[in-house]
């Protein structure tokens, strides 16, 4: 596919970052790496994988200049990145690729193989890697694992909505991260028997895609990715570590 929009979030949660501190910058989206900021890495290999509008959520006046820079349009942010998402799909419109601005390692080949992959019904996708594949691409590497019936499974921060349908996912996140730390609430809302077969790894990640895509009236599907790597952000300072050691920075 060529020709699509693409929103890169970049906000900020509020105090002292420590990724941003340990990368002697004022936001991590400004991090550099490899002589670049990790903003203008996404920025770059979107473009090159296609995108040819491309928006970038932050309030940060330093990141607000990046973007200038990076030719690239400025969307404030919301509250809470599931509105930010939506915000930007109202402003750009669907198709749209989402990712994030610590995808420090993104390459265009991982976004061109993700939205082939992705089913030509599937209003909403997700990309994901499997443990052993995220594991011999970077050995040691400390990612949170989604354990499932048929194997662990890392987010790979890119997510695909196809329609205006979608957006229906994003009601449901915002639903979710609004009572994350009520977890009784959140029983109420994905369903307990889900919650149940998920604790007694019961549940396989097709499943799960298939349940939550009903919860929010949308069909939504989940995309392996053969790329280990794809798995990769920069969360804490010990994921700076690595990907500046993969570049070889």
């Amino acid at each position: 596919m060529t020709g699509f929009s693409a929103l890169v979030l970049a906000g900020s949660r509020g105090g002292v970052d420590p990724v941003a501190a340990y990368g002697a910058a004022s936001h991590k989206a400004l991090i550099r790496l490899g002589g670049e900021t990790l903003l203008a890495r996404v920025v770059g290999a979107l473009r090159t994988a296609g995108a040819t509008r491309i928006a970038v959520i932050s309030s940060h006046p330093e990141v607000r200049a990046e973007i200038a820079r990076l030719g690239a349009e400025a969307l404030d942010e919301a509250s809470g990145p599931s509105l930010s998402v939506k915000a930007g799909a109202e402003a750009l419109g669907t198709p749209l690729v989402v990712t994030t601005a610590d995808h420090a390692l993104l390459q265009p080949e991982w976004v061109t193989r993700f939205l082939a992959d992705t089913p030509a019904d599937a209003d909403v996708t997700v990309l994901v890697a499997a443990r052993p594949t995220v594991e011999a691409a970077a050995p040691g590497t400390k990612r949170t694992w989604l354990k499932l019936a048929d194997g662990d499974w890392s987010g790979c921060n890119l997510f695909y909505l196809a329609n205006d349908r979608a957006l229906g996912v994003i009601d449901l996140w915002r639903r979710v991260e609004a009572e994350r730390k009520r977890p009784w609430k959140m029983a109420q809302i994905l369903g307990p028997r889900m919650l149940l077969r998920y604790i007694t790894r019961r549940l396989s990640l097709k499943d799960a895609a298939a349940r939550l895509g009903r919860l929010a009236g949308v069909n939504a599907a989940i995309v392996e990715s053969p790329y280990g790597l794809a798995s990769v952000d920069v969360d804490k300072p010990a994921d700076l570590d690595l990907v500046r050691q993969i570049v070889g920075d």
